[in-house]
């Protein structure tokens, strides 16, 4: 690397050296002679102090040449001070862009990852979705499946009470009977007897009418009831119970024929009867409220489902302008980087022809 200054002992010996060997003493020549060192405005400033010093002994001519010489060298390095001035500015610039460039594609290199990131989540959660969907539609169609079940057991169980209905009619004759031939008795107990009777049927015929009014509601409700398995099992349960009760009843209305007490006990088995439909009335109630829970539920599944649909086409939507704008910046940064490296050395060839042309001049 080049000396910031010299001295002017330096250019006396270098000048002596050269016209020694038969050289003309240029400024050039002097600065090759130092090792391509000190400026050529000092070289010749010295080398004129020193054709002073000495008396101009070399002639107007070479006077002239030298000026116009100065004149050159001192415009070449105005030229390479100016030259080099632009240079480093350019090459600051040029690298605060590519270093902001660098961020920027940093930046959005995250942004994209943490998008894919997001997004996969996202896809995560939309299969977790569909698989409770799935399950539950699965539910449904087996609660489905069990009213339908429970349809086919209450009709039987219809069937079942009109058939029962027909034997306690049968059964009312012949008790009928049996009061006839037990006319003896003292007439108090045979007018206890009668009002037994009178409530035993009133209690039946109100049971009838609980039974038809529930047919009803069955009727009305088939296509909107669902429930769970344990509820069907319990429910398929009352009612074996309540029919087991109904032919206990039945067993028990036999007995009138042998004991009047039996209709004591057939009173007995009519209340348990009822409650026994008040509990399915309430099992019933159930029932519907938890249908009402499962559609409820597949609501909230499918809007939830749709939620999941529009956030996945967002994300989708949001990644592909990303890389559309990554890939624009990354095609810009390389149009703009070859640019500049074909621009440079075009100036350096435009700078260094001054020299080339100073040299070519003896």
């Amino acid at each position: 690397m080049a000396r910031a200054g010299i001295y002017k002992s330096e250019v006396v010996r270098a000048r002596s050296k050269l016209l020694a060997t038969g050289v003309y003493p240029s400024i050039d020549a002097v600065r090759i002679e130092l090792g391509n060192t000190g400026s050529k405005a000092t070289i010749h400033r010295y080398l004129k102090e020193i054709e002073e010093e000495q008396g101009g002994g070399t002639g107007t001519k070479v006077s002239v040449s030298e000026a116009i010489q100065d004149l050159v060298g001192r415009l070449a390095s105005g030229l390479h001070e100016e030259a080099d001035a632009r240079v480093t500015e350019a090459t600051s610039k040029h690298a605060a862009v590519v270093q902001g460039l660098n961020q920027t594609i940093t930046a959005l290199k995250s942004e994209s990852d943490s998008a894919l990131t997001a997004l996969q989540h996202t896809k995560l959660e939309l299969a977790q979705e569909q698989q409770a969907h799935g399950r539950t539609a699965a539910e449904l169609r087996e609660e489905q499946l069990e009213r339908t079940k429970l349809a086919q057991e209450v009709s039987g169980l219809r069937e079942r009470l009109i058939k029962e209905d027909e034997h306690q009619k049968s059964l009312e004759d012949k008790h009928k009977q049996a009061r006839e031939s037990l006319e003896h008795f003292r007439q108090a107990a045979k007018e206890q007897r009668e009002q037994e009777h009178r409530k035993h049927d009133q209690e039946v015929q109100y049971l009838q009418s609980e039974l038809r009014n529930i047919n009803q509601a069955l009727t009305q409700k088939q296509q909107e009831t669902t429930h769970a398995h344990q509820e069907c099992t319990r429910l398929l349960g009352e009612l074996a119970h309540t029919q087991a009760g109904l032919h206990a009843a039945s067993e028990e209305m036999r007995t009138l024929k042998e004991k009047n007490a039996s209709l004591v006990h057939a009173k007995t088995q009519a209340e348990e009867f009822g409650r026994q439909l008040v509990q399915l009335q309430a099992t019933i109630t159930a029932l519907d409220e938890a249908k009402t829970q499962a559609l409820a539920r597949a609501e909230g599944a499918a809007e939830d489902k749709r939620r999941l649909e529009l956030d996945l086409a967002a994300a989708q939507a949001t990644l592909d302008a990303q890389k559309s704008i990554t890939e624009a910046i990354v095609q810009r940064f390389s149009g703009t980087g070859s640019g500049e490296h074909k621009q440079k050395p075009g100036f350096q060839e435009q700078l260094s022809l001054p020299e080339t042309k100073m040299s070519e001049n003896p």
